[in-house]
């Protein structure tokens, strides 16, 4: 059992544990042909079975079942703030695994020349909403009432003493709901982490119908014909979201470090890191002067490589990799794609620069309160 936790908290490092996730998405959420064809060489679509439910079911409940034996797990798991992190995990964990079956099922049935099951159930009369509508609410208003009252006793609310500036509570988390953005905000600063990413989140949900304007596969679930929008919702909905509340509630412990969820919460823990701008890494560290007085010369090298990234990235993967998505979406609506696509990887690619090496900025300009 001590190896078993042993292995836990290493996989759970945050260097493994991101990684681990993004081969499991592009293994599972193949935005791509050849994802596609190498699924079906090794008949992977049999996750989505009812059989597999059902394992990863009972490995989710062994694991959750098993770690509360562990006093640390326990504490943490426990907690009130953090009891509908274990629901999240689960639910999030069905509804994906409920869409999928459903688009994969509809997809054998559309190759099969049949009728996918929303078509085949639809009723052909109408629906009124007085009683059919009224009455279903109803009811799932009640037993929702009665699940809060439920669980409003068993669990009571977490309420403390009165807020003292002068005993900080460690570590000092948001609401588990806003666990995802204060994870954000130890890579970047408050107007990044607080406003443009999520402006970019919503104006990416917003722009997957523009992006993905398909007719097939409208009015049902389905996989095959909507490839693009489901890579791009689940990318940024469990990697980018999900995985960060997971993170902030789990493994973040005192003075804002990493524990394992089987490791002691040590508040004297202390780790030494020096974090360190581009500029510092450039002048400092290989050419071994000092920094330059001019804003300009100074950050040079990440603007550099900020344009790069922004500019020259597109139109070579338009010319490579994503060079059919290039000429399936066109000029404009490509645009808008890989400019929302490398915003979000600003943020997996800004987490790997600082856990590896410790850099902090990739453009710094206090003076103007302007840091990337």
């Amino acid at each position: 059992m001590e190896a078993f936790k042993h292995l836990i908290d290493t996989l759970s490092k945050p260097t493994i544990l991101v990684s681990f996730t993004f081969i499991i998405f592009f293994f599972v959420f193949p935005p791509t042909d050849w994802f596609e064809k190498w699924h079906k060489k090794l008949k992977f679509d049999g996750l989505w079975s009812v059989k597999s439910f059902w394992i990863i079911t009972a490995l989710l409940v062994g694991f959750f079942v098993t770690g509360l034996s562990d006093p640390d797990f326990r504490s943490i798991m426990l907690k009130p703030d953090n009891v509908p992190i274990a629901g999240l995990i689960f639910l999030v964990f069905f509804f994906t695994w409920l869409s999928m079956h459903q688009a994969y099922n509809n997809d054998k049935l559309i190759d099969a020349g049949k009728p996918v099951d929303e078509q085949y159930d639809a009723p052909n009369d109408k629906v009124l909403v007085w009683p059919d509508l009224v009455y279903i609410e109803l009811i799932t208003i009640i037993l929702f009432s009665a699940f809060m009252l439920v669980w409003s006793i068993g669990l009571p609310a977490p309420l403390e003493e009165p807020a003292n500036p002068s005993e900080s509570p460690n570590p000092a988390k948001a609401p588990w709901y806003f666990l995802g953005l204060q994870e954000m905000l130890v890579y970047f600063d408050p107007w990044m982490a607080g406003v443009v990413l999520p402006s970019l989140i919503i104006v990416g949900l917003m722009a997957i119908p523009y992006l993905d304007n398909n007719k097939e596969g409208s009015g049902y679930y389905s996989f095959k014909n909507r490839k693009l929008s489901i890579a791009i919702f689940m990318f940024g909905w469990l990697v980018l979201w999900n995985l960060l509340i997971v993170i902030g509630t789990v493994l973040r412990g005192p003075n804002w470090n990493f524990f394992g969820p089987f490791e002691f919460w040590d508040s004297h823990k202390i780790e030494a890191l020096t974090n360190i701008n581009l500029s510092e890494f450039v002048y400092v560290k290989w050419l071994s002067t000092g920094l330059p007085g001019n804003i300009l010369i100074r950050e040079i090298w990440g603007m550099i490589l900020l344009l790069g990234y922004f500019m020259i990235l597109p139109p070579l993967l338009a010319k490579t990799w994503l060079k059919n998505l290039f000429e399936r979406l066109g000029v404009a609506r490509y645009s808008l794609f890989i400019v929302l696509i490398l915003a979000a990887l600003t943020l997996p690619i800004k987490m790997y620069l600082r856990w590896m090496f410790n850099l902090k900025y990739i453009i710094s300009i206090p003076e103007y309160f302007f840091n990337f």
